[in-house]
């Protein structure tokens, strides 16, 4: 006897996913590449109602400026202004090469609590030859009207004190138009150099 049925099927006979089931599939949309850059961004070229989540993907983000943070705000007029009300929740968890310091830091000065501002990603970035940041963000159906748009990253830098520093982020875009713009930049400076690997997750 079958164990798992759908709509009176077992399922070995299921061949399909309902339409409402998103697939799994990942979807390269656009790379940006950071060469002294002021900030790097995706309007409503890629970020659209395609797809239900946009996955933002850190590789070797290096600061042109040293000890500075990387950060992200979102749009809703196609990158016109990146001034959206956000509540977030961050901490940090950091150990360093020799051994004798590690802990899991929560710093309320990190979070917003419905500012506009840019939310740091990333904290305390390093600027020698080999220290960089790679990571990940997910943002959450963001054409939605009806909802406010989440977001989750996670990140990991060698930074300027020769720390492995892992930060973790979450929070809310509390609008219910949708957000069709993100812009990521850092706290002081340009973006040295580094990629960001935009992809769409289910259509």
């Amino acid at each position: 006897m079958a164990l798992v049925k759908h709509t009176n099927n077992s399922l070995s006979n299921i061949t399909a996913l309902p339409s409402a089931v998103p697939t799994g599939k990942m979807t390269l949309l656009s790379t940006a590449t950071a060469s002294s850059s002021a900030s790097l961004s995706f309007d409503s070229t890629y970020i659209n109602s395609d797809y239900l989540i946009y996955k933002f993907e850190f590789i070797n983000i290096h600061p042109a400026t040293d000890n500075t943070d990387f950060m992200f705000n979102v749009s809703i007029d196609n990158g016109s202004n990146y001034n959206i009300a956000k509540t977030t929740t961050t901490f940090q968890a950091y150990h360093n090469e020799a051994g004798n310091d590690q802990a899991l830091n929560y710093d309320t000065s990190d979070d917003l609590a419905q500012g506009t501002g840019f939310q740091q990603l990333l904290k305390n970035l390093g600027t020698d030859n080999d220290q960089n940041s790679s990571g990940f963000m997910s943002l959450f159906n963001p054409s939605s009207t009806v909802f406010v748009k989440h977001f989750i990253a996670n990140g990991n830098s060698y930074n300027h004190n020769d720390y492995t520093n892992q930060n973790f982020t979450a929070g809310y875009a509390n609008t219910t138009s949708a957000v069709n713009a993100i812009q990521f930049k850092m706290s002081s400076g340009n973006i040295g150099s580094g990629q960001i690997k935009l992809y769409g997750l289910g259509s």
